[in-house]
This record gives C-alpha cells, sequence and structure tokens, in this order.
C-alpha cells in the first residue's frame, strides 16, 4: 500500500470534552449567528466585513489582531457586522508548502495533525473568549468540520475547492452562513451549481457513517476573481459583474441570493494596497444599483498587524531560505504566506465601510465616472465636457482657468479678479449656467450635424 498509517486521531467529541465552550461563548455564538443569518437572508441590512489574515499561524499574533477589531466593531455595529478571519487550513496549489496550524502547529518543526486539531480549537476558543466575536474559517477538510462546529459563525469553500462533491454535500449539513468561491478559472455557473448543491437535502458517506443532510440555505457565493487560461489575473468585483451574476442567480432554484466579495486574491492581482480602492468600487456600485445593493452582502478583506511584501517585492533571485526571510514568514503578526495589509492601514479600509448606509447628500453628477478592466477610472463625458474640464478648447488648445469658469483671454485684469472673487455660491451658479450652455452647443451641434445627414442622403 501507499499509504503509512501513523496515528489514530482522537474523534470530534474527545477533542470538545477536552476543549469546551462554555456557556457564555455558546450563547454568544448563537447570538451571532443569527445576526449574520439575518443579513444573508435579507432582514438586516447591515454588512459584513469578513478581515483578517490569509493564514493563522500564531495564536497570540491572530488573537491580538481579533481583540483590536472589538473597538471597532463597537463603533459601526449599527452598520456593520465584523466577522474575523481564522483560517487554520491552507489550501496548496502544488501540495507543498505551509499547510495552516491545523496540520502543523509550529511553522518550524514536522507536521502534527493531533496537535494541529488542539491548536486550531484552542484558538478559536481564545479569540472568542478575548475579543467577543465569533470567527471564520476555511473548510479545506471536510471530515474536520466536527472539530469546530461549535466555534465558527462563517465558513468559506475556496476556490480550488468549491468543485469538489464531498465538499459541497458537506456544507449541506451545515448551519451557519458558507461562502462558496468561484473556481479558479472564474466559472459563474460552477460557483452557482455548489451552491444549489449545498442548498439541497443529500444522503451520503460522512466520517463512516451513512448520514443524511437537511440542506443549508445560508450558502451563497464570494468572487475572488480568475486566473485564465495564460496565467493572467482576471477582476469580477465590477458593476457589470454584479449585475450578470444577480441574473445569473435569477435563473437557480435557490433562496437568499447573496454575494461577498473577496477583495485580494486574484481580484488584487494579490497586491493588498489594491483592497481598499476595491472596497470604495464595490460600495459605489451598490448605490448605483438596487440589485447590487441587495445581492452584495460584504465584503471579504486579508489583513494583519503588520504589512507583509507584495507580489513582486521579493527579489526572484534570492534562494528558497532567503526568501521566506524577506516575504517575513517568522514575523509575529505578518501573514506566512501571503501579502495581507497590516494594521497601520486598518483605518482607512474601516472608512471605506463606515459609508455604509449613509445618505448621499448630493446624488446630482455632472460627471459619469467608470472604471477600466485594470480598475482605473475612465472618463466617459462627451469630448466638449472633458475638454472644458480639463481646462482646454475642443481643438485640445489650453485655456487659462478662473474659479468655476473659464477665463477667457482679452478679459481686463480687474474683471479677471472680480470673477475670482466671486462668492462661492455665485461661482457655483455661473458654472452650472456655462455647463448648460455647453450641453445645449452640444446639442444644438448634433442636431445641425443630422441636419446636414439628412440633407446628404435626400441628395
Amino acid at each position: 500500500m501507499s499509504f503509512t498509517f501513523l496515528n489514530q486521531l482522537p474523534t470530534p467529541a474527545q477533542i470538545k470534552e477536552e476543549y469546551p465552550l462554555s456557556k457564555e461563548l455558546t450563547e454568544l455564538k448563537a447570538k451571532r449567528d443569527a445576526m449574520i443569518s439575518d443579513v444573508i437572508c435579507g432582514k438586516d441590512d447591515r454588512f459584513l466585513v469578513i478581515i483578517g489574515p490569509c493564514s493563522a499561524d500564531n495564536e497570540d499574533s491572530v488573537c491580538d489582531y481579533v481583540s483590536r477589531l472589538t473597538n471597532i466593531q463597537e463603533d459601526v455595529k449599527d452598520r456593520v457586522i465584523i466577522i474575523p478571519r481564522v483560517y487554520t487550513n491552507k489550501p496548496r496549489t502544488t501540495g507543498e508548502g505551509y499547510k495552516g496550524i491545523a496540520s502543523q502547529p509550529d511553522p518550524e518543526k514536522a507536521p502534527d495533525m493531533v496537535e494541529g486539531l488542539i491548536a486550531m480549537r484552542k484558538m478559536h476558543i481564545r479569540a472568542i473568549a478575548e475579543s467577543g466575536l465569533t470567527c471564520a474559517d476555511e473548510m479545506l477538510y471536510p471530515e474536520n468540520w466536527g472539530y469546530v462546529e461549535d466555534l465558527l459563525s462563517y465558513v468559506a469553500i475556496g476556490a480550488r475547492s468549491v468543485e469538489d462533491q464531498q465538499h459541497r454535500l458537506t456544507v449541506s449539513g451545515f448551519d451557519v452562513a458558507s461562502g462558496m468561491k468561484n473556481p479558479t478559472s472564474g466559472d459563474f455557473s460552477v460557483m452557482l451549481n455548489s451552491v444549489y448543491a449545498a442548498q439541497h437535502p443529500h444522503h451520503f458517506v460522512y466520517r463512516g457513517y451513512e448520514v443524511e443532510t437537511s440542506g443549508n440555505p445560508l450558502t451563497h457565493v464570494v468572487l475572488r476573481g480568475a486566473v485564465s487560461k495564460h496565467g493572467n489575473t482576471t477582476t469580477n468585483y465590477h458593476y457589470e459583474d454584479l449585475i450578470r451574476l444577480h441574473e445569473m442567480y435569477d435563473k437557480m432554484d435557490v433562496v437568499n441570493q447573496a454575494a461577498i466579495i473577496d477583495t485580494n486574491h486574484s481580484n488584487s492581482g494579490k497586491k493588498f494596497k489594491e483592497q481598499i480602492r476595491i472596497a470604495k468600487e464595490v460600495m459605489h456600485n451598490r448605490q448605483l444599483s438596487s440589485d447590487i445593493k441587495s445581492l452584495v452582502k460584504g465584503l471579504m478583506i486579508e489583513s494583519y498587524i503588520e504589512d507583509t511584501p507584495q507580489v513582486g517585492e521579493v527579489p526572484v533571485g534570492e534562494d528558497a531560505t532567503n526568501r521566506a526571510r524577506l516575504a517575513g514568514e517568522t514575523v509575529a503578526g505578518r501573514s506566512a504566506i501571503g501579502g495581507p495589509k497590516g494594521w497601520s492601514g486598518e483605518h482607512t479600509k474601516r472608512s471605506a465601510v463606515r459609508s455604509h448606509g449613509t445618505p448621499r447628500k448630493r446624488q446630482r453628477r455632472a460627471v459619469r465616472r467608470t472604471c477600466n478592466s485594470d480598475g482605473r477610472q475612465r472618463d466617459v463625458r462627451h469630448p466638449v465636457l472633458r475638454a472644458s474640464a480639463a481646462g482646454r478648447d475642443v481643438d485640445g488648445n489650453h485655456r487659462e482657468r478662473g474659479g468655476a469658469e473659464q477665463i477667457q483671454p482679452g478679459v481686463p485684469a480687474d474683471q479677471a479678479r472680480n470673477l475670482l472673487r466671486e462668492p462661492h455660491d455665485q461661482r457655483a451658479k455661473r458654472g452650472r449656467l456655462q455647463e448648460r450652455g455647453i450641453r445645449e452647443t452640444q446639442k444644438g451641434m448634433l442636431n445641425l450635424d443630422l441636419s446636414e445627414r439628412a440633407e446628404r442622403a435626400a441628395q
């Protein structure tokens, strides 16, 4: 046989008995589960923020980070529900590398599955006790669910696991919110089929038993971007992506349509600093479309205490040992495998979601902007308006600007000074009148053009 059986693992019941969750924390979890469930079901309009390190590799650092979220949660409790990420299992594309504290409780030592299960449970219990926040974890191994089922308020199924039947069937027996990520290919239909499977009852084999499940109505999707066949990352958090997802959801026999946007992974190209911009765009799109607002229930953000070098910041020519040192794999409070945003930037991410639910005082916009595929702002105004705002005429010649209107050459100096000294409301009014004139001119030009075309066609 190719298998060598090393140790028989303790059962979930044995681990729970040795490391139980107190009655007080059990009640806290039930309360938090109900809050999160109400958001997924559309009964609560608060916003979910699932945030934390990509790998929970050190108990002290993880609990330190999670505890820092407590005050933030209190500040935004009427608008946001924070779910700390405590990911104890990490998928590896090639099978090599650190696989998480559940497999290797000490990154400097050999794997130890028994100690890993204990370390995983102890970390989650401590995080809840110290922060008052129940956490999220990624279910990499379905058979490990029993060891943490009484601790988690959110479960994520990764891009490499979402197509696996055992993962889908196991999620159908969960009673907490469960996010199914799109596969690395980015195929929405695969992701939605996994939601369908998990929301319906099943009969299968689990941990040596024949079992039945009732289906998990809290299963939903997580958009994390994709990788093309050429190895390029592609995003799927833009307005058009979310509208397409909403349309596809409508064709599925599922309940509680919901989506979480993962701001890292392929959506950011694993450049953690992009997460703030992505979060702002998602929040903006929720304001533009009622369908998107009802669909997008939250964000998934990678963050830790210390910044980790981003993709491309570790020199390619370094040997493995030095690359690990440069990537900060042994620094407490810094990700062992990825590049999440450090705590110093937390206030910026916080501001990106604190505006949730705040009414916009000025919905009228003279300028409409969209984003390119790379996320940069693209100006889609008519050339006349775009040239005017840039201080140029339609031919591209530069014009001097003054206050809210253009100061044309030849205007006497005293008149120009008076224009600049006008009260703000008067300047604003003059600016609006000027833009109205430009629009009327633009309309006239268009009508003239159409008339000329009609005359040519008649000839």
